[in-house]
């Protein structure tokens, strides 16, 4: 079993992020669009002193995504992924248009997605942003 890990990044206040990930299923084969049947995401803004406190953020609170807008059936190595040579199979860059997502600074958020496969367990994705 590998060891579950929130992916750690900088983001500016007020603006916005570009999420990247590979993203294996339990077979340890990289998941493809067929093998997820929904998809959503949440912001939460964290408090520092209580680990089990999140809020919320107005806009971003389990908002439906497509799956085909979201995993890649073959890994991805452009200019945007830069930890290894292999690549990543999920990308999400978080609309700011109409809401804000990280609107203070000096705190932490937490982006978590949820994909629901078509057999198996939910799979959760998370991502957790220092704001500066």
């Amino acid at each position: 079993m590998g060891n579950a890990a929130d992916t750690q990044a900088i983001v500016f206040k007020n603006g916005t992020a570009t999420c990247l990930a590979r993203v294996v299923g339990n077979d340890a084969a990289n998941l493809v669009q067929a093998d997820i049947s929904a998809a959503s995401y949440s912001i939460y803004l964290l408090d520092d002193d209580d680990a089990d406190s999140r809020t919320a953020v107005t806009g971003h609170a389990a908002v439906s995504l497509t799956v085909a807008d979201l995993l890649f059936d073959s890994l991805q190595t452009d200019a945007l992924w830069t930890a290894d040579a292999t690549g990543y199979n999920f990308r999400h860059a978080i609309d700011i248009s109409t809401d804000v997502a990280f609107a203070i600074a000096g705190r932490r958020y937490l982006v978590e997605f949820t994909l629901t496969p078509v057999t198996g367990q939910t799979i959760l994705i998370r991502f957790r942003l220092n704001i500066i």
